[in-house]
């Protein structure tokens, strides 16, 4: 089945941009990124913003803007049966418009991806097409998704310190 991913949530001023994969099926239902209970990435942007995870999409998404974080997703659309990153048939690929998302973003300087498929499809199918552009900080994080259970919360949570360190 072709998925597709929604638009970025972003402010000119963003100076951090946070890149899934693929929103999984219980986020494309909801229209809105990590929406699956068991995700970590509310709780722990919750814990490092000090916002209320449970706090309406709205308000979560408005305390990444005015936090200076963007959030967006390396795929513009791709192959996929399930939620699961492995399940993603690589050469169903397109990458997101990233030249002028970050022409338009100028402030960004960092680039933390949640999880390793994120980093991987970033850098075969979207930083060939960067160039000077891509001149930015990477960062890969452990994934928040509940697929990912090898690191307790704790442990994600110490990692993704690395995002409030940036902005």
């Amino acid at each position: 089945m072709r998925v597709h991913s929604f638009p970025p949530i972003s402010d000119p001023a963003s100076r951090v941009l946070i890149l899934g994969s693929m929103p999984g099926k219980a986020s494309l239902r909801a229209k809105q990124y990590y929406a699956h209970p068991q995700n970590a990435f509310w709780k722990i942007i919750g814990t490092l913003l000090e916002l209320e995870a449970g706090a309406p999409y709205e308000v979560r998404v408005e305390a990444l803007r005015a936090c200076g974080i963007a959030l967006w997703d390396v795929m513009k659309s791709c192959t996929r049966e399930s939620s699961l990153d492995s399940d993603v048939v690589e050469s169903s690929i397109v990458p997101n418009a990233f030249p002028s998302f970050l022409r338009s973003h100028p402030r960004i300087h960092t680039v933390c991806f949640n999880g390793p498929k994120a980093e991987e499809s970033f850098q075969r199918h979207a930083l060939p097409k960067l160039g000077a552009l891509g001149d930015l900080a990477y960062y890969r994080l452990p994934s928040t998704s509940p697929a990912h259970a090898s690191l307790s919360f704790a442990e994600k949570l110490a990692a993704w310190r690395t995002v409030l360190a940036r902005i």
